[in-house]
């Protein structure tokens, strides 16, 4: 018997007498791969479940909080499921705060902010991506340094510039300074996505007698329209959890946003928690519905970026 063979024990009668040491070993090894991404497997399913939960969890108690009568809060504490249904803290916290109201003004300043912060940031990008402009790394530096710098920063400038521009308790002031803001990261962001874009495609463009604004709408758009779609989900989400921004420049009942309506529930001597619960539950929907809608195109965005 040679050194490259190991004597097997037949199982059966036909079976091979001896079987190659290689081919033992590399048997051997697929099992213990197989076994290993099974545990792997299992591993990711238990911390993915975990994780689940505990994001699903405030929404859960929102939920239960939000139609459970104040006796019953009081009497089985914020976990217990409610034992009947009472809307009265819903109807109470949507009619003393004039929710109808303040969801008018989220809807239009996220969506507002989301499309003109969009626009600004293809028309940045283009020029710094395409147009390459000088000191492009310097520009893009500093659109880092401008997402980067925190709110509190800014507010003290911000108050004083929109008082001499008359545009203090102003819905449409804050959306102009909602989507500088953010057209920064959204600038940034396509910036990297059109330094690579594809030269080919605009040599082509220009030998046809396209023009600069023609390129930009009839080439760039339309290829980097799941980017944008990204980042109108993103900016519509950012703006409507935005709270401090509205609470210093929106000071009035009637330009307030859901975030700060949701903030006024919760004084220093008095509180109520199934109305706070009410609250919560009417800020997350929108949002929520609004990002199970563009879920679709947001996955799209985020899987040609990564194929890119």
């Amino acid at each position: 018997m040679s050194l490259d063979t190991v004597p097997v024990i037949p199982a059966a009668a036909g079976s091979p007498i001896d079987m190659p040491r290689s081919d033992v070993l590399a048997k051997r090894r697929r099992g213990r791969n197989r076994n290993r991404r099974g545990l792997s497997g299992w591993v990711v399913l238990v911390v993915t479940l975990v994780a689940a939960i505990l994001m699903i969890f405030p929404f859960w108690i929102a939920i239960i909080n939000a139609f459970k009568p104040a006796a019953d809060y009081v009497a089985n504490g914020p976990i217990s499921v409610p034992t009947q249904l009472d809307f009265s803290a819903m109807v109470s916290f949507w009619t003393g705060v004039d929710f109808t109201n303040k969801l008018l003004n989220s809807v239009i300043l996220s969506s507002s902010v989301a499309v003109i912060a969009v626009a600004i940031s293809l028309l940045s990008a283009f020029a710094i991506g395409i147009g390459r402009v000088k000191g492009r790394v310097v520009v893009l530096a500093l659109f880092m340094v401008a997402f980067a710098i925190p709110q509190e920063a800014l507010i003290y400038p911000l108050f004083y510039l929109f008082q001499g521009l008359n545009l203090y308790d102003n819905l449409w002031g804050v959306v102009i300074i909602m989507a500088v803001l953010q057209s920064a990261f959204g600038t940034y962001m396509l910036s990297s996505v059109l330094g690579s874009f594809p030269t080919e495609i605009l040599e082509a463009a220009r030998l046809d007698g396209a023009t600069r604004f023609q390129i930009l709408r009839l080439v760039v758009f339309p290829l980097t329209r799941p980017t944008m779609a990204v980042l109108v989900t993103f900016f519509f989400i950012w703006t409507w959890n935005e709270f401090f921004i509205p609470l210093i420049l929106l000071p009035s009942d009637s330009n307030q946003t859901v975030s700060v309506a949701m903030g006024v529930l919760n004084g220093q001597w008095t509180s109520s928690p199934t109305s706070l619960a009410a609250a919560s539950l009417a800020g997350m929907i929108p949002a929520l519905v609004f990002f199970l809608v563009f879920q679709r195109t947001l996955m799209r965005g985020v899987n040609l970026g990564s194929v890119k």
